[in-house]
């Protein structure tokens, strides 16, 4: 861990796999710290929401842990914020997995694969650029790691930063401002999700204060 690292808050919710993404952002050059209080979130330079399981459940724990206002009023902000997995569908303003509202901070929705094909998508698959963008340094047409059932579909396509295939096209990188999010685990991804979390950490020290 760098010691001049920007300073990384990795929510503690419940609902996500935090010794990887840990390691993960540490090994990338951040300052880690995990926490469920908000209040001590704040206090970092970016936000990193993981998640692992039920979009409503995690919502539920998000909000029950008094995080959810503090991912709200960052990305309103355009502050820097990862969402990983079910951490980046929650943005979101639906999902179709138990028919409910997400955060509503990004225009789109959440949605099932189709029933032909095998849900969970789960295993690797290759990264496609959508745009070009800074984030897919090194990625772009790589193999990253996926394991869900659901997908973002945003309103606005300039969102998509990169898709993967499966039953057909979906979004597995999103950036809107500052907020970024990752279908895929780049914690489990090996050298290529490595590469994205610098990308994303080293945006961060750009934008730190001095």
């Amino acid at each position: 861990m760098s010691e001049a690292g920007p300073r990384v808050a990795l929510l503690d919710y419940g609902a996500g796999n935090l010794r990887s993404a840990q390691r993960g952002l540490e090994r990338a050059g951040a300052r880690v710290t995990v926490t469920d209080d908000a209040p001590t979130a704040a206090r970092a330079e970016a936000l990193v929401v993981p998640g692992v399981g039920n979009f409503s459940t995690c919502l539920h724990n998000l909000r029950s842990a008094g995080l959810a206002d503090l991912v709200m009023r960052w990305v309103e902000q355009d502050r820097q914020v990862l969402g990983i997995c079910v951490g980046m569908q929650l943005l979101y303003e639906h999902s179709e997995e138990g028919d409910v509202a997400g955060l509503g901070v990004l225009p789109g929705r959440v949605v099932r694969f189709d029933s032909e094909v095998v849900v969970p998508h789960m295993g690797w698959n290759v990264v496609h650029e959508a745009r070009p963008d800074w984030l897919l340094a090194g990625v772009d047409g790589e193999r990253c790691y996926f394991v869900h059932s659901y997908y973002a579909q945003p309103e606005e396509p300039s969102h998509v930063v990169a898709t993967a295939s499966y039953g057909g096209e979906f979004p597995c990188v999103v950036r809107v401002g500052n907020v970024v999010g990752t279908q895929f685990h780049p914690e489990k991804s090996a050298d290529v999700g490595a590469r994205l979390l610098r990308n994303w950490v080293a945006s961060v020290r750009e934008e730190a204060p001095a």
